[in-house]
Order: structure tokens, then C-alpha cells, then sequence
């Protein structure tokens, strides 16, 4: 895999969004060509229509990732891709006339447009069922080995088989014992038994990486072998980092305080934090300036729906501990826990009024915690903000917990973009893992990613409760 602004990115992933790209741009060009360009030829008129050409293609990648057609997973169905693709034409045609409208310059011409349609569609389908032919017999995919066979390998295993689109092919389990069963807990993949000759397998399997993925190395750890293929040119991976390189998140119930000292990550520069709030407090004040008349008519539909306040006012727990007020509008009834106690939102919760229901989905209760953000006790993107209450009682149960506390609380979050909307304990845990990887590799394209992904699932109404 690729690192780049300190993530990892599938390099066949990466080859078949930017190709689809340049196929989109080609659709467009041909059909400008048939339509006008016979006379001039296609150099001469891309040179005159290329900004027109180049927003079509953008408007109708960017309905491609809203409509998830850049999410390839194992329970995608060839209906189910058709129907999305379908929706992200007829999104991309929508677009294109609002902008059209707004900007007629812009316009390419209605029979360029219907002409692109035909050829996008040809060239959209081919370059994915070939994208699909390459997946299935897992070409260009890095041959690895892994090292083990206990909960940590199968952790490893199962989320490659999930993810169609990582570039790893696992060409061979080695573990130190053959135990009874493995076999089936690995669906087919080959298990060797002994370490004593891992390098001799690597280099029949033609493999490139060996991934140590031992739930306890004491005694068993074969540095001979490993150091071997080390300086044999190998790649000798860590199981938990490539753990955390694949899926985006740590796997804190196996890794040990050394990891986390050791590992790469957890830069917090001066400049960073300078930069994180100024840019914190100048589009927060310029977002406040320019919601406030939204901000309003949910302030006047809260008050028709029920009575109580517009705002909801309650303690949560920002960095380095710090307890400060947070901001929302109100979306439940009145005193909500005045008989409950503290509780997590359940979904389909009864407490939730009407508007409460419609502000939540749209996300516009979370507006007010603007005014959060350009106080400085929270940024724009950061681990979600939690209640004192539950911080206190997480911490105890939860390994690295406290460490969430070392940087600001956002208004949206790595965690909060890969993971559903938490109500448990379980689900504070599995949050936690989100959380502490976007602490260790917190940057400001990471930040844009959350932000972006953001705005794609508030638009379609996803994860909220």
C-alpha cells in the first residue's frame, strides 16, 4: 500500500478511481468531438472547451463517491451497482442543470450532453466489470504470509476477504503448532506448520511481506528466520500495524503501551494547533454569520413543536479533561433524564419530538456547537464529544480511554464517519479505536477527508439518532 499524508491508500484503488476519471473526461471529449469538433479537430477544440468538459467529469465522480460506488465490499450485487449507477447519472444530469442555470456559460450543449450519457455509461460499466475481473483473480495484489494463526490473524484475514479493493493477497498461514480446525477458520487458505523455514515459503509463495501477527510472542518469536528475510529484501510488518493500516483504526485490545510510545504518529506541532485554531475561529465566525436565519427558523420550529428552551446546554468533558458547556439545539422533550438518569439516545428514541427528529437526521442540531468551535473548546473535526458522567465510568473499563482527552473534541470525527452513532459500551470501544487512530494520525488532508465524507453522509441522511 501507499502512504501518503500519513495514510495508506490501495494502490489498485487508487489506479481504477483516477482511470475512471480519465475515462469520464474521454466520454465527454468524444462526444464534443462528434458534435463539433469533425472541422476542427479534437486538440483545437478541447483547447476552447476543456473547463466545461473537466466540470462534468468532476460533477459526475463526485455522484460516483455520494451514491458509494467507490466502496467496494464482499455483499455488492451486480443489481444493486447497476441501480447506483443509474442514480449517479440522473444525480450528475440534476447537478449540471442547476449549475447550468446559475452559470449558462458553462453550458456544452444539450446533444454533447445526451452523446456523453451513451458513452459514459459504455465506459463506465467496462472499466468496472474489468476493475471486477481484476479483484476476483486478485491481480496486482501484494502476496503476503501471515505469521500465526490466533485471534489477531483472523482479525487481519477477515477484514481483507470484507474489503474487495485492498491490495493483499494472504497466500499462506504459518503457525507454530497445527492445531485441530485451522484450516476451516481460515477458509481454505493454506496453513504451514514451523517456523524453521518461513523464508524458504516466502520465496515459493513468492510473497513480499510476512505479517507477525503472534497474540503472544514470548518464546516462540523466530528473530533468526524473520531477520533473514528482513535483509532478504522482505517486508517484516508488525500484525497490529498492519492491523491499523488496513482498517483505519488500532486494535487497543491487543496492543501493549510500547506500541504506542514506539509507533509512528501522535505529532502535535505548535504551527498545527496555531493553524488548527485559526482556521477554527475565522470559518466558524464567517459559518455563525452566514447560518444564523437557518439557525433562526429552527430556533421559532423548536419552540411551536414543544415547550422548553431552544438550546441544549450540557456539560462534556474537552481536551486534557477539562469539563466546558456544550451547545445544541434541542431535539427531545424537556428534562429529558429527570427520571432516567444519565442514558445513551437509543434509536427510534420516544424522547424525541418531531422537529427533534427532522434536525437530527439533517444534522442541523449540531449547528450551535459553532459557537463551541470559535470559543476554542472544540474544532471542527476531532473525537465526539462525551458527558462527564460516562467519561468517568469509560475509563475504568476501557484500556487508553483517557488518551481521546489529548486533543480537542470535534463537531464531526474519524470515529463518527466509520462508525454508526454509539449506545453502548461495545460501542464506545469500537469508537475508541477510530478515535485513537485519528489522534496518532491526525493531519489537515485527514481533517478535509472527515469533513468532506461529512457533508456526503448529512446529505443523505445517514447515522443519526
Amino acid at each position: 500500500m501507499i502512504r501518503l499524508f500519513r495514510q495508506y491508500i490501495s494502490p489498485r484503488k487508487t489506479v481504477f478511481i483516477i482511470g475512471e476519471g480519465i475515462l469520464i473526461f474521454l466520454a465527454v471529449s468524444l462526444a464534443s468531438f462528434f458534435i463539433l469538433g469533425r472541422e476542427t479537430g479534437l486538440v483545437s477544440m478541447l483547447r476552447i472547451i476543456w473547463p466545461k468538459v473537466l466540470l462534468i467529469s468532476l460533477i459526475t465522480q463526485l455522484s460516483l463517491y455520494f451514491n458509494d460506488l467507490y466502496q467496494t465490499k464482499t455483499s455488492d450485487s451486480n443489481i444493486d451497482l447497476a441501480s447506483r449507477l443509474i442514480q449517479s447519472i440522473g444525480i450528475t444530469s440534476i447537478t449540471l442543470a442547476i449549475i447550468y442555470f446559475l452559470w449558462p456559460d458553462m453550458i456544452i450543449g444539450r446533444w454533447i450532453f445526451f452523446v456523453s450519457l451513451i458513452f459514459l455509461l459504455l465506459f463506465l460499466v467496462s472499466w468496472r466489470l474489468l476493475y471486477s475481473v481484476v479483484i476476483k483473480r486478485k491481480m496486482f495484489a501484494e502476496k503476503a504470509i501471515i505469521l500465526g494463526s490466533d485471534e489477531l490473524a483472523r482479525n487481519i484475514v477477515h477484514e481483507i476477504e470484507g474489503r474487495k479493493d485492498l491490495s493483499y493477497d494472504i497466500a499462506s498461514i504459518v503457525t507454530q503448532n497445527n492445531k485441530q480446525g485451522i484450516q476451516e477458520q481460515f477458509n481454505g487458505i493454506p496453513v504451514h506448520q514451523g517456523f524453521d523455514k518461513l523464508c524458504d515459503l516466502v520465496d515459493a509463495e513468492n510473497a513480499k511481506s510476512v505479517i507477525v501477527a503472534l497474540d503472544e510472542k514470548r518464546g516462540i518469536f523466530p528473530d533468526e528466520e524473520l531477520l533473514k528475510c528482513k535483509v532478504s529484501g522482505i517486508n517484516v510488518i508488525d500484525g497490529e500495524s498492519f492491523y491499523e493500516r488496513i482498517t483505519g483504526k488500532l486494535l487497543i485490545e491487543k496492543i501493549k503501551p510500547s506500541w504506542l510510545i514506539f509507533s509512528d504518529g501522535f505529532v502535535k506541532s505548535k504551527i498545527s494547533r496555531a493553524t488548527n485554531r485559526l482556521v477554527g475561529l475565522l470559518l466558524s465566525a464567517l459559518m455563525l454569520l452566514f447560518l444564523f436565519p437557518l439557525m433562526l427558523l429552527v430556533a421559532v420550529a423548536i419552540k411551536l413543536n414543544s415547550r422548553g428552551p431552544v438550546l441544549f446546554v450540557q456539560e462534556r468533558v474537552g481536551e486534557n479533561g477539562k469539563v466546558y458547556t456544550l451547545y445544541k439545539f434541542r431535539s427531545m422533550v424537556a428534562d429529558a433524564e429527570k427520571g432516567s438518569g444519565p442514558v445513551w439516545a437509543s434509536e427510534d428514541d420516544p424522547r424525541i419530538t418531531r422537529v427533534g427528529k427532522l434536525i437530527r437526521k439533517l444534522r442541523v442540531d449540531e449547528l450551535p456547537q459553532l459557537w463551541n468551535v470559535f470559543k476554542g473548546n472544540m474544532s471542527f473535526v476531532g473525537p465526539r464529544p462525551e458527558r462527564p458522567f460516562f467519561a468517568e465510568k469509560l475509563k475504568k473499563t476501557i484500556p487508553y480511554y483517557n488518551e481521546r482527552f489529548s486533543v480537542k473534541p470535534g463537531v464531526t470525527g474519524w470515529a463518527q464517519i466509520k462508525y454508526a452513532y454509539g449506545a453502548s459500551e461495545e460501542d464506545a470501544l469500537e469508537k475508541l479505536k477510530y478515535d485513537l487512530y485519528y489522534i496518532k494520525n491526525m493531519s489537515l488532508v485527514m481533517d478535509l477527508t472527515v469533513i468532506f465524507h461529512t457533508a456526503k453522509i448529512v446529505l443523505l441522511g445517514r447515522g443519526s439518532r
